[in-house]
Order: C-alpha cells, then sequence, then structure tokens
C-alpha cells in the first residue's frame, strides 16, 4: 500500500529543514523514551487489570461452588453452533471470550492473506504473496470498572510478503490495500470516552485516520489501495498521512449534531514518521513535524434505528439508506514544489540552484457517497449500491492533484449467497500541473524520449465468497491505463505498458 509512504521508501524531508542541535536532539530523545516508557506502562496495567480479574473471577466461583472457568451457559453459542457457524475459528474459546465479555475486554485477531499475479505490463511479469495479522483488544470501560461511555483501544499489526505493485508494476493505483514493509508494528493505541448520551465522544492516541475520515462503506469491498485511504492523501500527505500502517498523535472529537448529521474534527501529526523515517514499530510518538487538521460532516438517510438504550424511537426506516461526506484537510508544514527552485528557474535547466521552492501549507477538499439504490424487499440481504468519492489539491505542490473513485456493488448476487458480494470500480488520479510541467522540461531539454506523466485509471472487478462467518474468500481482477500514468519509474526515457493483474484474497477471523 502507498509506496510513497516512508515505510517503504523513504521520502526526502521538506527543503530547508536543518539539523537540530545535540541538546535539543538529546532532549527529544528524552521526551520519546519518556513516552515508550508511558506506552510499556499501559501495557503492564492492561494485564494486570486482566490479572486482577481472572483473580477476582476465580475468588467468586469458589464462594459460589463453581469452577474458576465456569461460564453461562447463554454464552457458549459459539461452541454449539459448530466449526462452520461460529463467528470466529476458535470460537468462545473455551468459554474464555464470554468470560473477558464480562469485564468488558474483547479480542480480535485475523490474517489477510493474498497472492497477486502480474500477467501483462509494468516492470515485469510474476507472482507475489502478502499477507497481514491484525490483534485488536478493547475494553469497555463501563463493565470493566464503572466508567460509562469510556473504550480503550489497542492494535498491533505482522505485514509479511512481498510488495508486487513495487516489485513489478511501478503504478500509481497500487494493487493492493495490505502492501507495505514486512514489520510488527503498533497501529493504533488510544482511549475514546462519550458524552451527553452519546452524542458527543472524544478519541486521543495513536490514530490512523483511514478508520473514520475520508471512508467509503461500498469501496472497502475492493483490493486496490486507492479504494480505502485515496490516492490524493496516499501521495500528498507527508508519509502518506496517518493512514495504514502508520498512525500519528492526535485528538479526535465527533458530534451528532441531528439524527442524520455528525460533525468530526481532528487534530494530529503533520508526519507520521517524522523524525524517525526507520521507525518500523510504530512507536515513535512523534510530534516536531507539523499539523494536520481535518474536518468532516457526514449526512445520513434511511439508516436503520438504534434499538439500543437511550436511543431516539421514531418510525423504522423504510427507504434505501445512503450517506454523504465532505471534508477538507489542511496540514501546516512546507512542501516542495516539484517543477522550481527559489528563483523561478526550472529544476531541469543547467542554471537552477537544485533547490526547489517552498510553498507554505498544504490542503485538499474532499467528498464521498454511498448510495444503496435497488433493494427487493426492506428484509432482504440482497442489493445493489453505488459510491463516489472525489478530492482535489494544488497542483503546485502535489505529485497528484485530482483523485476519484467510482463503483457499484451487489450484495447477495445469488440466492442463498446472502453474505457474499461482487464488484465493479474504476479509481482515476491526475498527476499535478508542476509534476506535469517538470516532465515537459526534462523531455524538452534533453531532447527525448522522456515519459511525461499525466493521469491514470485503474479498472477492478472482483467477487467475496464466504465459506463461513469466520472465512472469507476473494478473486479479484485489475487492469491499469497508462500504465505509471505515461512514465516508468525506474527508467522515464521509456514506456511502460498497461498492467493486467489478477488475484486471490483468503480473510479468517480467529
Amino acid at each position: 500500500m502507498k509506496l510513497v509512504r516512508s515505510i517503504r521508501r523513504v521520502a526526502p524531508l521538506p527543503a530547508g529543514r536543518g539539523l537540530t542541535s545535540l541538546s535539543g536532539r538529546t532532549a527529544r530523545h528524552a521526551r520519546l523514551l519518556s513516552l515508550r516508557r508511558a506506552a510499556l506502562y499501559t501495557a503492564l496495567a492492561w494485564a494486570s487489570l486482566c490479572g486482577a480479574a481472572m483473580a477476582q473471577t476465580g475468588a467468586d466461583s469458589a464462594a459460589d461452588g463453581k469452577p474458576a472457568n465456569e461460564v453461562d451457559a447463554n454464552k457458549t453459542s459459539a461452541s454449539e453452533a459448530g466449526l462452520w457457524g461460529r463467528e470466529q475459528l476458535f470460537g468462545d474459546m473455551g468459554g474464555l471470550r464470554p468470560w473477558l465479555g464480562q469485564y468488558g475486554v474483547t479480542f480480535a485477531l485475523t490474517e489477510t492473506s493474498e497472492l497477486l499475479g502480474s500477467l501483462r505490463g509494468g516492470l515485469a511479469r510474476g507472482v507475489a504473496y502478502d499477507g497481514l495479522t491484525t490483534a485488536t483488544v478493547q475494553l469497555d470501560t463501563d463493565k470493566a470498572f464503572g466508567l460509562p461511555g469510556g473504550q480503550f483501544n489497542v492494535s498491533a499489526l505482522q505485514i509479511h510478503g512481498r510488495n508486487l505493485s513495487s516489485d513489478k508494476l511501478g503504478t500509481l493505483n497500487t494493487a493492493s490495500g495490505i502492501e507495505a514493509d514486512d514489520a510488527t508494528r503498533l497501529w493504533e493505541l488510544w482511549y475514546q470516552q462519550s458524552f451527553l448520551n452519546k452524542r458527543i465522544d472524544v478519541k486521543i492516541g495513536q490514530q490512523s485516520i483511514d478508520q473514520e475520515f475520508i471512508s467509503s462503506t461500498y469501496s472497502a469491498l475492493f483490493l486496490n489501495t486507492m479504494f480505502g485511504w485515496p490516492a490524493l492523501p496516499s501521495y500528498d500527505m507527508p508519509s502518506g498521512g496517518p493512514a495504514y500502517p502508520l498512525s500519528a498523535l492526535g485528538v479526535r472529537v465527533r458530534g451528532q449534531i441531528t439524527p442524520s448529521l455528525t460533525a468530526l474534527a481532528g487534530v494530529f501529526d503533520g508526519d507520521p514518521l517524522g523524525n524517525n523515517p526507520n521507525n518500523r514499530s510504530g512507536t515513535n510518538f512523534n510530534l516536531h513535524n507539523g499539523t494536520l487538521f481535518i474536518g468532516e460532516l457526514q449526512y445520513a438517510i434511511n439508516q436503520p434505528v438504534d434499538s439500543g438504550e437511550g436511543a431516539t424511537q421514531g418510525p423504522a426506516r423504510v427507504g434505501l439508506p445512503g450517506t454523504y461526506k465532505i471534508g477538507v484537510w489542511y496540514n501546516n508544514g512546507r512542501f516542495a514544489d516539484p517543477r522550481y527552485d527559489g528563483n523561478g528557474v526550472s529544476l531541469a535547466s543547467p542554471a537552477s540552484t537544485g533547490v526547489a521552492a517552498n510553498h507554505r501549507g498544504d490542503y485538499s477538499f474532499y467528498a464521498v457517497a454511498d448510495q444503496m439504490i435497488w433493494r427487493p424487499n426492506p428484509g432482504e440481504a440482497r442489493s445493489l449500491g453505488v459510491f463516489a468519492r472525489v478530492m482535489g489539491a494544488p497542483g503546485d505542490r502535489n505529485l497528484v492533484s485530482l483523485a476519484a473513485n467510482l463503483g457499484v456493488v451487489l450484495k447477495a448476487p445469488f440466492a442463498g449467497r446472502d453474505n457474499d458480494s461482487a464488484g465493479l470500480a474504476l479509481s482515476y488520479i491526475k498527476v499535478g500541473s508542476h509534476t506535469r510541467g517538470i516532465d515537459q522540461d526534462n523531455l524538452a531539454m534533453s531532447g527525448g524520449p522522456y515519459g511525461v506523466r499525466t493521469s491514470e485509471t485503474a479498472l477492478e472487478a472482483t467477487y467475496q465468497y464466504q465459506i463461513a462467518p469466520w472465512w472469507m474468500l476473494q478473486a479479484d481482477a485489475q487492469y491499469t491505463f497508462n500504465a505509471g500514468a505515461g512514465q516508468n519509474p525506474n527508467d522515464p526515457t521509456k514506456p511502460l505498458r498497461n498492467t493486467f493483474v489478477v488475484g486471490l484474497r483468503t480473510n479468517i477471523a480467529f
């Protein structure tokens, strides 16, 4: 995923950023050590809490004359459902899951593995395997120790395999959203607290903003990276932004303005890698490289009525549900001009200083729409939905100035296959004007040949088949037009043929 990220390909630091003094570096190192110690102490406290809960349960059970590992018979449905009917492969883990649930603890472990093959074009033909193991632990503070509305979350990633996009394709639309350098790393570490009957909640800590911002429900079906975390922030935000496999320290506030209108706003560190581009553990809690501000308005129609405690009662929604979002982000860092130096001379010219001009700040506006457009009956699983997402950014400081996604998803395409989905989608990337301009300058200076980057389009067709509630299998095919946006990343004097990729992904919930 996101080849521009420093975790795969280290991006140059913005021009004009000098070395810090030894004393400043020492002080920052001490602060980082303190933050890491705090993270370690949080983990130890977590373990102590679980241990105390186990001890208390053992004592309570002994007093009742019951074995310590005995649980409510109503909470063993996973075992009774059998292997092919349970939600997770390991079921209730011998009663451990429902037992932990009594104390607000939930645990999730998933493995995503895929085999992708380049059959045509790109840098070379070939096959690559990559995989992702995700572990998440959450604590409901109300159940744990009586604090209503609180939730603690910690998650980690184990990334393995090879990246087809960097090795074989050379496209801007990278083939898989789980592609990244091999690493075992902390992903998210945050605490969220809700107020006013859940109308407002605040989340603070290490966060991956692709979990809440600029997201599309229907587009999540597809494998191509740009249907998850889109191309524009992937290439324009420093290090690709605080999104998988990265995260950043920050604060997010969400408020429900009306039953249909929700606002989100966040402030995060401007560069998730920042002063440690080789950070592979995810424990570089950085606050030294600018600030990212992001805000989003979400308007939902015909959503299911929340039947939980404190929910507003009303008539059942029978219309077709949809969600519409508009947003903006701004980074107050400095961004290099792809074409001109500080004197306004093309960087391709021998007369240039070779030092790119700097622009203060970067920003983007975006819009997202998810809408169901057909459903035979309200109670049926079968439905047809469409999604669209578009965003723009200034072309004088960004590789990508426009990105758009468009697609259609059919759920339950066949009788008896209620949990299957089929989809067809298009991803478009337009290269910024100054990036295109520097290619034109290089072409003119060299006399050619030289590839001028313009735009790239990827078409993806996919089918997701549910073997069991805990096991999904997905077949996929992708074709990229004008690969590399018209330029071979390894040699701009040579063309790059359109690519054709096929693949198979499996997802198992343990």
